[in-house]
């Protein structure tokens, strides 16, 4: 509990960057060391200066205590990058999270994941795909993660999902809620069919729009290789698909969406050399892995209800961005 707490507290100091986080969380073994930590101690380890000449370490473990504590009351777990259980490639980040929250089951670090993102507002066509792309990638036993948003993401959840996989979302606010509202049933389901909901914020974070960003690179980073399947230009998508190479990740766009409306920015990636997919089954051939014989032709109709949800999705996201983006989110629920 105590290096539990300490690594909470550390979490808490935005003004650290995340490196600098990580080297102080190494640095110190216990609450008590941050409890007697002064300025001075600080700029040695992190070797830089800072403007303030004071601090209060109290407030911040006491702040972590609450984390830990309501955490606990609502069945959300923590690791901390000193803990064995940390994602790897996680570790292999410049800007690694300090502590990850998570409901459910982390996903397995012998087993490659697939990112898989895109647009809010995908056409019927890339509904389609993204549905398929999350499906194909379960039958083939490899798990997406993507970022629960309305769109392109919710429906790779939901195809992998289907096809019984342990799909993985990370959100940019406290797991106490789930942002949008409208894929709280959905982020229910991920937890229940063996998969993790992932968060690097403590309960209570509001979905602030520069969390989306820094999402992003724990998508990209916890990712073998990163899919984008429909994005225009400007996209958020197009975030992840920096932080993928700059991470050394795979980067792939499909073929099926190249020519709709919202692909311009999967047309620039490919142009720049990204690599180009019929569909799940080409990437996992890639890696080596086995096709599963019973795999369906590439892009088949998927089921009416998730064609049907990524139009739905589309017009609830309208109506979302009518309104400010520190709108609290619907509680998920207290265990």
């Amino acid at each position: 509990m105590d290096r539990s707490n300490l690594d909470l507290a550390i979490a808490r100091m935005t003004f650290l960057k995340a490196h600098e986080r990580v080297l102080l969380a190494q640095s110190l073994d216990r609450a008590d060391d941050l409890a007697v930590l002064s300025i001075t101690d600080l700029e040695k380890i992190i070797q830089r200066s800072f403007p303030r000449k004071t601090w209060q370490s109290a407030d911040l473990l006491a702040a972590a205590e609450r984390d830990r504590v309501e955490s606990e009351r609502r069945g959300i777990s923590f690791v901390s990058y000193t803990s064995d259980d940390y994602p790897p490639l996680l570790r292999e980040l410049p800007d690694p999270p300090t502590v990850l929250f998570y409901r459910g089951t982390l996903p397995d670090p012998e087993k490659p994941l697939a990112g898989v993102v895109g647009t809010r507002h995908p056409s019927s066509e890339g509904s389609r795909i993204a549905y398929e792309i999350g499906r194909d990638f379960g039958k083939s036993g490899v798990a997406v993660v993507s970022g629960l948003a309305l769109g392109i993401d919710s429906l790779a959840h939901r195809g992998n999902a289907d096809a019984a996989a342990p799909t993985v979302a990370v959100l940019g606010c406290g797991l106490d809620s789930v942002y949008p509202a409208s894929n709280r049933a959905l982020a229910r389901r991920i937890v229940e069919c063996g998969g993790a909901l992932l968060s690097e914020y403590p309960c209570g974070t509001l979905p602030l729009k520069h969390h989306f960003p820094a999402r992003n690179r724990i998508i990209a980073g916890l990712s073998r290789a990163l899919v984008v399947v429909e994005a225009p230009d400007h996209s958020g998508a197009l975030i992840s698909a920096d932080f993928a190479l700059d991470q050394g990740r795979d980067l792939w766009v499909v073929s099926g969406c190249l020519a709709t409306h919202a692909a311009e920015g999967c047309r620039k990636l490919v142009a720049d050399g990204a690599r180009v997919a019929r569909n799940a089954f080409d990437i996992v051939a890639d890696w080596g892995l086995r096709v599963p014989s019973v795999a369906v032709p590439a892009l088949s109709i998927c089921p009416a209800n998730a064609l049907s949800f990524g139009t739905r999705a589309a017009k609830l996201l309208e109506l979302e961005l009518q309104t400010n983006t520190t709108v609290k989110p619907t509680p998920l629920g207290v265990r």
